[in-house]
């Protein structure tokens, strides 16, 4: 187990066109770092964005030595740029966020001593006891509809799979990266279901949490197409175990 508070740790930002927040995000969550962990960088996974978010990341990967700036020209999608980035960070516990911080920033610490009390990977949750979180109400059914469907179909433990607050031990988590395949939103759920499937520690706890504004979540397009991902991996697993 890693000694507590000895750990190094890599937070990702994955960021398509956050020009207007990311700079705000970056020096919120250095900030508060600084006052956690003696030993961390912050790695910004720039995913094709058209706005200037580039130009940003670049220029906050000069003021703080211990950020860097991960461009991509086209975007890959948010499940890709996260692994890409994994991959790239150093870290011995690895965390990422969404740049709008709808978690509460005060759940950062806890994320990471679920992984130094032994968790292989631990996600924030908007539904388990205790959280507070705040969306409109179409979303909220839509959510709660695809995080059952997940626990029924493939036979997860988790009550929300898709908060985007979550860390990883780094030593059991990269060798699972090359086994999932969605590059987008759906990422999150697979690496839950497939870690828990291979016998890895899973947690969850509650959280503070705020839908933002400008959620890059479609409604429709990318909730349905979740909800399609999750039958193809309830039918693989049928035709492979």
């Amino acid at each position: 187990m890693t000694k507590r508070n000895s750990a190094s740790v890599s937070i990702v930002l994955p960021a398509f066109n956050e020009a207007k927040r990311l700079k705000k995000t970056v020096t919120a969550i250095y900030k508060k770092m600084k006052k956690l962990r003696p030993k961390f960088e912050i790695l910004l996974a720039e995913d094709g964005s058209t706005d200037g978010t580039d130009k940003i990341a670049s220029e906050l990967s000069r003021i703080y030595k211990n950020v860097k700036h991960f461009h991509s020209d086209e975007r890959l999608g948010r499940g890709c740029a996260l692994t890409k980035a994994f991959k790239k960070s150093k870290g011995e516990i690895m965390v990422y966020m969404d740049v709008d911080l709808a978690t509460d920033l005060d759940s950062l610490l806890r994320l990471i001593e679920e992984i130094e009390s032994g968790a292989d990977i631990s996600t924030g949750s908007r539904y388990a006891s205790g959280s507070k979180s705040k969306r409109a109400f179409k979303r909220f059914v839509a959510s709660k509809g695809f995080n059952k469907l997940v626990r029924i179909l493939l036979g997860s433990k988790i009550m929300d799979h898709q908060c985007g607050f979550k860390s990883f031990r780094r030593k059991t988590t990269i060798p699972l990266l090359d086994e999932i395949e969605s590059p987008h939103w759906f990422w999150d759920t697979e690496i839950l279901v497939k870690a828990q499937k291979k016998g890895l520690k899973v947690t969850e706890f509650p959280v503070s949490w705020k839908e933002s504004k400008d959620t890059k979540v479609k409604f429709t397009s990318d909730i349905v197409g979740m909800g399609s991902k999750v039958l193809k991996l309830w039918i693989k697993s049928i035709l492979y175990e």
